[in-house]
């Protein structure tokens, strides 16, 4: 009986199916990542999370029954030397499928399916606590602020006096070079306090 069997076909016959989900496997394998159709992604993931599985295993049993599947010696031996060790501790979830836009041509919704990184471990995301007495930070600030304008203050005081007073006798003399040489003094000194 094949009672509610009928799902995941992906509108293809036996062998075409298989051989489409093994070259999809061996593309992942070989680049981490591939784009297809959000129908393939879902169909090859359980597919190449089997296939991780027996490579973490890595007895010649589980070599046999990979190649099988796969019919490509080199993305076998990529699996069981390279992809699978890298998920030694992760007890699955080794992909990750990300929705993207719309094909041009059809407008057949389009996935992203990619080998999530395998140090990486998957922890419930937890929110994000508010910082404790936001207050007294900006009285902080406010305060370090203040004091700086009360230190530059007197500074910048002087400088204006000796800016006016040189800028008087420049014009009782007639020349402005004075007064400009006042300005620029007192800008050193704050740059050599700083």
């Amino acid at each position: 009986m094949r009672h509610r069997k009928h799902h995941g076909s992906l509108g293809l016959v036996t062998s075409h199916r298989r051989a489409l989900l093994a070259n999809l496997a061996s593309a992942l394998f070989t680049h981490g990542r591939i784009n297809t159709t959000q129908a393939k992604a879902r169909a090859v993931q359980p597919y190449v999370e089997k296939l991780i599985t027996l490579g973490k295993r890595g007895d010649l049993h589980a070599r046999r029954q990979a190649l099988a599947k796969l019919k490509h010696r080199h993305v076998v031996d990529q699996l069981f030397a390279e992809v699978a060790p890298g998920y030694a501790t992760r007890p699955g979830g080794y992909t990750r499928i990300i929705k993207g836009g719309f094909r041009v041509g059809d407008a057949a919704p389009m996935a992203l399916i990619e080998l999530v990184e395998a140090g990486e471990v998957k922890t419930k995301a937890k929110k994000a606590k508010p910082a404790k007495k936001p207050e007294a930070k900006v009285e902080e600030k406010v305060e370090a602020a203040e004091a700086v304008e009360e230190a530059d203050a007197p500074v910048a005081e002087e400088a204006v006096e000796a800016a006016v007073e040189a800028k008087t006798e420049a014009e009782a003399e007639g020349d402005e070079a004075p007064a400009e040489k006042a300005v620029a003094e007192p800008e050193a000194e704050k740059k050599d306090a700083s």
